[in-house]
Order: structure tokens, then sequence, then C-alpha cells
């Protein structure tokens, strides 16, 4: 039973894992580290577990039928246990570009699937080898495909309209799928075929705009952050309307606050140009060694946001625009 056992588990867990380790692979910017992902794996383990108890207690309190139950109400526990853990990079600006929502989607289902996967075998290790086949690349691959599209629609959706409600249409969009494929628990093969058509098509499109959104940022952006550190450090920045609204704010601020934000901006604009700089080397094949003294300005730029505060952070906003990318790309320079 044993020699059984072992002889499925790879196709039950490899498949997943081998789907996630191609998508990093052809990430060119390197948006998520291996670290990351070996870490979002981890936490999508443990929302595995979580969903498992939730399973149990609301199969308990509902008198439904297990068939009626795995089609309405376990992708709706499951799809949003794993959300969750989405939501919480998309909030901490872990993620910012399609890219790495869809890694960091398909590697929270990697976990999910993988432990999955292991306690079903454990329950049914003399399962037929197609069973496998299906839960290997039909399960598994739906587990992983469901939040990386959760995590796409939800990227794509909070640029424009930032919020809570931001979430909700991928929500609705990876419990869908998840319920469809449950629904052909009786002729498994359909639903393992579909998500192996559907995905590689969506996972190109996913790439190939996101390659290019990574590319014009990178290009537009850079120019515009070295162009405001050129007037910080020219004699016109005192007649500048920066210069002239720092200035203003003399009269609501000390004026050693006011030092500080222009530090702030500055160091920020630096640290901006330099993660820019890593994307393009990384681009182009090159990993990049950070300076010694890159920690040091991150160590400052901690304390400047400490010494300027909410509040003066808030006035800052007119001149120092912090998109989403923006602050994901400080904290890609910072792990």
């Amino acid at each position: 039973m044993i020699l059984d056992a072992a002889a499925r588990a790879p196709v039950g867990l490899l498949p997943v894992v081998v789907f996630l380790a191609v998508l990093v692979y052809f990430d060119s910017y390197k948006l998520v580290s291996l670290r990351a992902v070996i870490g979002t794996i981890l936490v999508g383990a443990l929302a595995a577990g979580a969903s498992y108890f939730l399973n149990i207690e609301a199969l308990e309190r509902l008198d439904l039928e297990f068939v009626t139950y795995s089609r309405y109400v376990s992708p709706v526990i499951e799809e949003t246990v794993k959300a969750l853990i989405i939501v919480v990079l998309i909030r901490a600006q872990r993620i910012a570009f399609l890219v790495d929502a869809a890694i960091a989607g398909f590697a929270v289902g990697t976990g999910f699937a993988v432990v999955e996967n292991l306690y079903y075998l454990s329950m049914r290790p003399d399962s037929h080898m197609a069973v496998w086949v299906v839960r290997g690349f039909g399960t598994a691959i739906m587990h992983g495909g469901a939040t990386a599209i959760f995590a796409i629609i939800s990227i794509a959706v909070s640029e424009k309209r930032p919020g809570v409600a931001a979430f909700f249409p991928g929500l609705v969009a990876a419990v869908v799928l998840h319920s469809a494929f449950n629904h052909f628990l009786f002729l498994p093969i359909l639903s393992t075929l579909g998500i192996l058509i559907a995905l590689p098509p969506l996972g190109w499109y996913v790439f190939r705009r996101s390659e290019r959104a990574v590319g014009d940022w990178l290009g537009a952006d850079f120019d515009a952050d070295a162009r405001l550190l050129e007037l910080i450090d020219s004699d016109d920045f005192g007649s500048s309307n920066l210069g002239q609204y720092l200035q203003a704010l003399r009269s609501h601020f000390r004026g050693e606050i006011v030092a500080d934000m222009l530090c702030y901006l500055r160091l920020h604009l630096e640290l901006e140009m330099l993660a820019k700089g890593v994307l393009l080397m990384r681009e182009n094949g090159l990993e990049p060694t950070l300076h010694p003294d890159a920690r040091a300005k991150f160590d400052e730029l901690h304390y400047l946001e400490r010494s300027i505060g909410r509040t003066g952070r808030r006035a800052m906003q007119p001149f120092l625009h912090l998109n989403a990318r923006d602050l994901w790309q400080i904290h890609m320079l910072d792990r």
C-alpha cells in the first residue's frame, strides 16, 4: 500500500508545482522572489487546513447532500479563505502587476492543493491512478488557477476603483470556476480537460499584457522621477510649484519637519529609481547586488516617515503620488 501511495503521489502533486515553476520562470522581471513564492505556498497550505475545519463545521450545520454542498458551499468557503491571503498581499503593497498577482495567486492555490491531495492520499491510498490524474491535472490546477484569477481581476479592478469592493468581482469569478469544476464530479475528465485547455492561454495573455505594462511603467516613471530629482537639486527649486508648496507648509509644520519632508521626497525618489534599475537589469538577465548603503537608506526612510508623521505624509500627497506600484517597488528592495 505504501508503494502504491508513493507511485500516486507524484501524479497528484507534481503538475501544480510544475505549472507554478513555469510561471516563475517566464517572469522576466523576476517580480516575485523565490523566498516569497515559498512563503506564499506555505500560507496556502495553512489555508487548506483552515478550510477543512470550516467545511466540517458547515457540513454539520447545513442540511445538504454532499454533492450539493460541494457544488455551492465549499467553493465559497475555500475560495474566500484563499482570497483573503491575496487581499492581505495587495493591501500591503506586495502585489502590483498582473504577473506577480498570477504567481502569488497560483502559489496560494498550490499550497492549498498539495495539502488537500496529501490528505486525500492518506485517506484513499488505494485509489485508481485515473483518480490521481484528475486530482493532479484537474483539481490541483483548478485551485491554483481560481486564486490566480481572483488576484488578476482584483489588481485590474483596484487600479481603477480602489477599495474593498474591488475584490468582489474576482471572488465571484473564482467561486464560479470552482463550482463549475465541481459540477462535473461525475465526468471528471471533462473538468480536467476544461482546466487544461483554458488556463494556459489565459496565463500567456496575462504575461504578455503585464510585460508590456511593466515596460511602459518603467520607462515613463523612470524619466519622471529623474526630472523631479533634478529639479530638487537645481537652483530653480525654490521658485517651482513644489518649492513654493513646501514653503507654504511652514505655516502648518515646524521648519525641521518641512526639511524632513524634502529629505523624504529625495530619498523616496532615489529608492524608486534604484528599484526600477534592478527590474531593468533583471529583464536583461542580470541579477544586481544592492550596495550596502541601500540598507541604510531604508533605515533613514523609515526614520523620516516617523518624524513626518501621518499628517505630514498626507500633506505631501499633492507632489508625492504614491500608487500601489510606487509602494510595491520600495517593498521589493526592502525584502
